[in-house]
């Protein structure tokens, strides 16, 4: 077994300010983003200036605090929602879903991309690249949170966090990090770093997130006040990341279909 850091999960304290590991790889993760996106902007066969970089940097955050906290409290604290309305609005309290932020994002470039005359998968398949590594940080901070813990196991690379009684746990936040953060990454920048038909990076990234996802919720914990929600094993992870699959799978697949048909009727 191995022993759990416990690193203390706010960064930096002044007065009654504090700064939390959590909220500083938010930054880390649009800070990627941003130089990631300079960086293939850069590129001869790029259409994207800087400024339209960092426009679409900030109308992606909007989209990813707003859509997260709207869909944590929707989809996992809906009860807790129609209690107290109100308690949409406390960001500070914590709370963030990624299927939410995604939700969040997709509106965002949808928006972005009328302002500035581009389709909605030009902009989205330039921006997919780009998710994966503020996802890897984010499960950084959830791990550093002591947060989203696995389940029970005596695997020898078990860990017991705090408030997750005296068990050993799967590390599951370090799952996620490495398959939906650094191996989706490789996967998606990979593809897209060769001339796609529109939507196949799109469709790529979902397929991807979404089998991962499904993946490792296997061996997180599910929400104590959720549990399973279909046949005693099926989490509401995997129920939101199922149409991810399935929608992922079908855009990749019509891509390629729509692209042979034009190259036929040539």
């Amino acid at each position: 077994m191995l022993t759990y850091p416990n690193i203390d999960p706010v960064a930096l304290a002044i007065g009654p300010l504090k700064i939390h590991w959590y909220g500083l790889m938010y930054l880390v993760g649009f800070g990627a983003a941003w130089w990631l996106a300079n960086y293939r902007a850069g590129r001869s066969d790029a259409t994207w200036s800087k400024q339209q970089v960092s426009d679409l940097i900030f109308w992606s955050a909007v989209g990813v605090i707003f859509g997260g906290r709207a869909g944590y409290v929707l989809f996992y604290n809906f009860e807790q929602f129609l209690a107290n309305p109100l308690w949409l609005f406390k960001i500070w309290e914590g709370g963030m879903s990624f299927h939410g932020g995604l939700l969040g994002v997709t509106t965002a470039l949808f928006l972005y991309g009328r302002q500035i005359n581009k389709s909605f998968f030009e902009v989205a398949d330039f921006t997919a690249p780009l998710v994966p590594l503020g996802l890897a940080a984010g499960r950084i901070g959830n791990f550093i949170g002591g947060e989203l813990w696995g389940r029970v196991t005596d695997a020898s690379w078990a860990m017991v966090f705090p408030g997750a009684g005296t068990l050993p746990r799967h590390p599951s936040q370090l799952y996620q990090f490495a398959l939906e953060g650094l191996l989706l990454f490789t996967i998606v920048w990979w593809f897209s770093s060769k001339p796609r038909p529109r939507m196949a990076v799109s469709g790529l990234f979902l397929l991807g997130y979404g089998s991962f996802r499904f993946f490792v919720e296997q061996f997180r914990q599910p929400d104590a006040h959720i549990g399973f929600v279909l046949a005693d094993w099926i989490t509401m992870g995997q129920l939101l990341s199922t149409p991810m699959i399935l929608l992922g799978a079908f855009m990749l697949s019509w891509s390629y279909l729509s692209k042979q048909q034009q190259r036929g009727n040539i």
